[in-house]
Formats: structure tokens, C-alpha cells, sequence
């Protein structure tokens, strides 16, 4: 679930919760909202914890190639 996702639980949870004067037999919509709503940020937290962490691929510096040259000196005398 993407950060969309999480946002449209939220959402949802929200005008189930807030928003609506509805009854149903057996489920209590104001409960099912919050319920949304909890989940909804459960997923926002785990989201931005998993951006937060550091990426661990190639280290710096690790492929950086190093040339050693040579300069050689020849004497034009000989």
C-alpha cells in the first residue's frame, strides 16, 4: 500500500466516522471509520519509515577506479 493508499483509508475513515448519520444492522459505521482511519496512518507510518532508511547498494567511492601512472624520464644524452 502506497502513500496514496494509506491517504484514501484516511479519508474514507474520516466520512464514515464524521460525515455520515447512516445506520446498518450490525456494524457500527463509526467504528468501521476510526478503524480506517488507524490503519490508514499504520500504513502512512510504515511508509515513511521505510523511506526514511538508508539505501544500501554500492558504497561511495567503492568503484571509483584509480590509474597509478608512470612518467618515465628518458635521458636524451643516451
Amino acid at each position: 500500500m502506497g502513500l496514496g493508499g494509506c491517504v484514501i483509508l484516511i479519508a474514507l475513515g474520516a466520512i464514515l466516522a464524521f460525515a455520515t448519520d447512516w445506520h446498518v444492522n450490525g456494524v457500527n459505521l463509526d467504528v468501521v471509520g476510526v478503524i480506517l482511519m488507524v490503519v490508514g496512518l499504520l500504513g502512512l507510518v510504515t511508509f515513511s519509515s521505510v523511506l526514511r532508511r538508508p539505501r544500501r547498494g554500492v558504497v561511495p567511492g567503492a568503484d571509483e577506479v584509480v590509474e597509478e601512472r608512470h612518467h618515465y624520464y628518458e635521458d636524451p644524452r643516451l
